[in-house]
């Protein structure tokens, strides 16, 4: 093997021994709860020493808001193939937004409680930047569709971010749904449910016409 093919090797297992320890590090806050979670569990959950860890992350902070900004890198996914890709259909907004949201209920109650507690106190101030401007981006996005959408007759002519932050209550409040002890107790069909809520998604904003008033 020669030296580029060394170096190259290398360089290739660092990255899947640091998506390793993201990925165990999620699935450990999820399980456990972040605040009990140490760099020594995720380190044993991925079978290294704790020292290896922290080649790759400073802090455990960091771990987090890495995390976080993963998440709304795919949400941005999203919001690229609804405007550029093949299957480009910005009527599909509301539903590919809730649905993504809502396809993991436990990651997005994590990064919800992380927001609390990172966002404004934390050791990384440049990744918490770095989120902000991925989120600013994402807004940008989404406000532009809806922009689209309204200009199209097909929603309600308001200002964008009246469409924008009232699908994001519907999705938070799917998820406080999903996670309350006491009103799973009255959701017998948890899946029928959440698809009738997608549903709403869908028509949520719509403009409605004469005939239907």
């Amino acid at each position: 093997m020669s030296d580029l093919q060394k170096v190259s090797q290398k360089t290739l297992d660092f990255r899947r021994r640091e998506e390793d320890i993201l990925q165990r590090a999620q699935e450990l806050f999820i399980s456990h709860g972040e605040d009990k979670v140490t760099v020594e569990m995720i380190a044993d959950a991925v079978g290294i020493g704790k020292g290896t860890i922290y080649k790759h992350f400073e802090t455990k902070d960091e771990i987090c808001l890495r995390l976080m900004i993963r998440y709304e890198e795919e949400l941005a996914q999203v919001f690229i193939r609804l405007v550029d890709g093949e299957d480009k259909d910005s009527a599909r907004l509301a539903k590919d937004y809730f649905s993504f949201r809502m396809n993991d209920p436990e990651r997005y109650a994590l990064f919800d409680r992380l927001e609390h507690k990172l966002t404004n106190t934390t050791s990384c101030p440049e990744l918490v930047k770095n989120l902000h401007e991925i989120r600013a981006s994402n807004m940008d996005q989404l406000t532009a569709i809806v922009e689209t959408r309204i200009s199209e007759g097909k929603l309600q002519d308001v200002p964008a971010y009246f469409h924008v932050f009232a699908a994001w209550a519907l999705a938070h409040g799917a998820v406080a749904l999903y996670h309350s002890k006491f009103y799973q107790e009255f959701i017998d069909d948890k899946d029928g449910f959440f698809d009738f809520l997608a549903e709403i998604g869908i028509r949520m904003g719509n403009k409605r016409n004469k005939d239907d008033d």
